[in-house]
């Protein structure tokens, strides 16, 4: 099925979902369980869990426009060390975890980063870094490089675009300059097409969804080696999610309803098998446990519990939570637009 062929209007979904129950058509946005229920394919549980995501804070070198963390340079949430050795235990107490996943904020901000990432090797597991790249210029971190590449670390990194304008808009002045001279120095490390893993991540720089991924990506392949040398693996397209930041930008623009319409017009009912939800948990700064990263950033408990939090203390296996109900709200569409978007880029 194509996007087009599943595409849903917003007023006509309004109004078939409410003949379903009987009442009048109302203009509002669907909520996204209706929506699942009307395709048959809800409510969302968890299955297996696979990856263990863990938002280690809030600080970062950057402030982007679109960043739902709200991350920056001023905040000061950031894990502690009892919290980063609960996770560790909790890692070594779960198997089935395949994968950690490190986010920030700019994750190697945290003083507890590096033991993060060599206790999860040291327990055999793989360990991806979501990079903002210009991290790697702040001063004291030229550590960085040598250390990913010797734990083969795979790396995720932001490019919002191959052309400078578009970056250093959604990014700031010089951002482009320095994420090229950074994507350099890991591919001269051993980083890129056919070394350690280094993959990139596209977000749009406005209200509309990402375009395909696979022509994206080999447009930036392109690009970037003609014009700057630089090699990579995979691009990721990533839809921007209408929380946080990039919220407060929509409305500002009024344009807020617009993108929500569009992420509801184009829902696709192929992407909700494979929506990171389902393999994922993620660990908050503070040690508590969420259903992904953006319900961490709404503070949506863990299943919509009907308790203030579930933390890291709080269960003895993360393998516990497997076959758990999701929380979910409107802002999934994000995740179930188009193609789909997940940490992994396009679902279908």
């Amino acid at each position: 099925m194509s996007v087009s062929q599943s595409a849903i209007r917003v007023d006509d979904l309004s109004a078939q979902l409410a003949a379903n129950k009987a009442e009048p058509a109302q203009p509002a946005l669907p909520p996204f369980e209706d929506v699942l229920s009307l395709h048959g394919v809800g409510p969302l549980t968890r299955g297996r869990l696979r990856t263990l995501q863990i938002n280690v804070g809030k600080l970062c070198n950057q402030a982007c426009h679109h960043c739902h963390v709200d991350a920056g340079p001023k905040r000061t949430e950031t894990m502690g060390a009892e919290t980063a050795r609960r996770l560790t235990a909790l890692l070594e107490a779960s198997p089935s975890v395949e994968r950690v996943d490190i986010t920030g904020g700019a994750p190697e901000l945290n003083p507890n980063f590096r033991y993060l990432v060599t206790e999860a090797r040291r327990q055999g597991r793989a360990v991806m870094v979501r990079c903002n790249l210009t991290v790697l210029f702040v001063t004291g971190m030229d550590w960085l490089v040598p250390f990913y590449r010797d734990n083969g670390v795979e790396l995720v990194c932001s490019l919002p675009c191959y052309l400078e304008e578009n970056v250093d808009a959604q990014r700031g002045r010089g951002v482009f300059g320095r994420s090229i001279e950074a994507l350099n120095l890991l591919n001269r490390a051993g980083y890129g097409e056919q070394g350690l893993t280094l993959d990139l991540v596209y977000n749009p720089v406005g209200a509309f969804l990402p375009p395909a991924q696979a022509a994206l990506e080999a447009r930036y392949k392109s690009e970037l080696a003609q014009r700057f040398g630089v090699r990579f693996r995979r691009l990721y397209t990533l839809t921007n999610m209408p929380i946080a930041r990039f919220a407060r930008q929509l409305r500002q623009w009024g344009r807020y309803r617009e993108y929500m319409g569009l992420l509801v017009n184009h829902f696709n009912p192929r992407t909700v098998d494979g929506v990171m939800c389902r393999s994922l948990v993620s660990a908050g700064w503070d040690g508590r446990l969420y259903d992904c990263d953006f319900n961490q950033m709404l503070d949506l408990p863990l299943g919509a519990t009907t308790r203030e939090a579930f933390t890291v203390w709080d269960v003895a296996t993360l393998e516990g939570l497997e076959g758990a109900s999701i929380a979910t709200r409107r802002h999934c569409f994000g995740c179930t637009a188009g193609s789909g978007s997940s940490c992994g880029g396009v679902l279908a």
